[in-house]
Formats: C-alpha cells, structure tokens, sequence
C-alpha cells in the first residue's frame, strides 16, 4: 500500500493508505472526505465543550442578552452562565457532561495531527465512528434535543454554513480540488501509479489545494526540530572558534619545557645558545 502524507500545513495533515492502481481523482474523493470530517470532529470539540458546560445554545436573536430570563424559569438546578452570552446556561447533569466530554475528547485525538507521529494511518470509517458516538452522547445527555440553530446539532447534521468564515476557509471540494505532489500537480484522469511509480511500498508528502490557487509551497528540505538542531551546532562551533581566538597567546613557546631541543642539550650537555667564553 501507498502511504501518502497529507501536509497541507502543521496542523492540517493525515496519513492516507491507497494502491499505486488507485486513480488520482478517487484518491481526491478520499482524502478530502478525510479533511473535512477531520475539521468537522474538530468543530464539534470546541462546540461540544461548550454545550457540555453551559447548555444549549440561545436563540440567535437572544445571543448577548441578559441571562435574567434564563435564570428566573428555576428549571435546571445545574445553571452556569455562559459569559459570552451565546448559550442559555441550561447545563446538563455532571455525569452525562463527563461522558460528552469523554467522547468529545476521544473524537479530537482520533482526527488529531499527531496520529502522523504515531503513524497512524487515518480512515473515514474511523472517524465516522467518532461522529456517530458523538451524537449518541449528545443524545443521552439532552434527550429532549437541541435547538435547531445549535451549531452542535448543525455539525452532527452535516448542516453548517461555513462558506466565508475562518472555520470554512479549510474545507475542500472534491470538485475542485487538486492533489500535487514534488512541486507537480497529479492529473485526475491519470493512476497514482503513473506519478509515482509501481512500488506499493512508496511513502510521499502531498498537498490539497483549492483550484486557482496554484503551485502549494513545497516542504522544507530540512524539518524544523533538525534545522533548529543544526542552527544549535553551529553557535556552539562559533563559541569554541571565539574561545580559541581569545586564548591565542604564544608566550609559552618561549618556556624551558616547550623547547623541542631540550633532550639533545641535556644529554650532549651544551645549550641551545652554545658555550661561551670569557
């Protein structure tokens, strides 16, 4: 199997399985099913926590009120109030929050960018899973539901609306999207193999970009820990070398046990400056 490492910047980035037989535009679909429920567990977690801690979320009309009108119903004995004034402060029992914040936190670990280091290879049925499990704790935490303006519940649904917001910026098309790879773009109609040669054993570093933005930044010939290892070397090279300047002093030379004819003279028993006579 191919590995394919997909670096489109430190904190985007997965390892992707396929066949050199697999064509481009399918290992596009792949991977970019992937991306985008990696970004979508990730919503969920930030959301998810704050659900957890203070409730549903408030009508957007609503949003930045006083919390007054929701503190006087006397409903939920578990109230908090959401400082930022976007959730009611209906918080649930602690137990089922624990158990959604369990869950949460087990989703985001799965999507997370260190599964690269850990050289976990990453799967839409994997984080599928995580998506399913987090809404059956959503589900037992707030049997009633949640409101349908609840970005939760717009996450769980596949129902955001992202388009022109930081969060969207990330999500791909698989209609529009390219995979390069060495500084070349791999043509959709073409087989993985005709890029990267038969070898299923072949690992690489690739990127998606969005159409029209062309050529992705290639890779640092160096990684950043080795180029931080290496700038590290050289200072201590360059303080040795000031050192040595420093300590360059040849008055030594000039002592009775620097002299390299001292065995001779002191065996023949005539000195370096020869006898003299009165």
């Amino acid at each position: 199997m191919v590995l394919l490492h997909m670096k489109k910047s430190e904190e985007i980035q997965f390892l992707h399985e396929t066949t050199v037989e697999t064509s481009v535009k399918d290992v596009i679909k792949e991977m970019v099913e992937i991306n985008n429920l990696r970004l979508r567990l990730h919503r969920l977690k930030m959301e998810g926590d704050e659900l957890a801690e203070y409730g549903p979320a408030r009508e957007p009309s609503k949003v930045g009120l006083d919390s007054d009108e929701y503190k006087s119903d006397g409903q939920n004995q578990h109230f908090k109030e959401d400082q930022t004034g976007r959730r009611t402060g209906h918080a649930p029992i602690p137990e089922t929050a624990k158990v959604l914040k369990k869950t949460l936190a087990d989703a985001e670990a799965a999507a997370s960018k260190n599964q690269v280091k850990n050289k976990v290879v990453m799967r839409k049925k994997d984080l599928m899973e995580c998506l399913d499990n987090i809404r059956g704790a959503v589900m037992i935490t707030f049997p009633m539901g949640l409101p349908e303006w609840d970005n939760v519940r717009l996450a769980i649904e596949d129902k955001e609306e992202l388009e022109g917001s930081s969060l969207g910026q990330d999500i791909m098309d698989e209609d529009t999207a390219q995979l390069w790879w060495a500084g070349k773009q791999m043509m959709p109609e073409n087989k993985l193999k005709d890029h990267v040669g038969k070898n299923e054993k072949t690992k690489i570093i690739c990127k998606l970009q969005k159409k029209g933005q062309g050529a992705p930044v290639r890779e640092p010939t160096v990684d950043a820990d080795t180029q931080k290892a290496m700038l590290s070397f050289y200072h201590k090279k360059q303080e040795e070398q000031k050192k040595l300047e420093e300590n360059e002093d040849d008055s030594y030379l000039h002592a009775s046990w620097a002299n390299s004819n001292s065995l001779k003279e002191h065996m023949s028993g005539v000195p370096a400056t020869g006898i003299k006579f009165r």
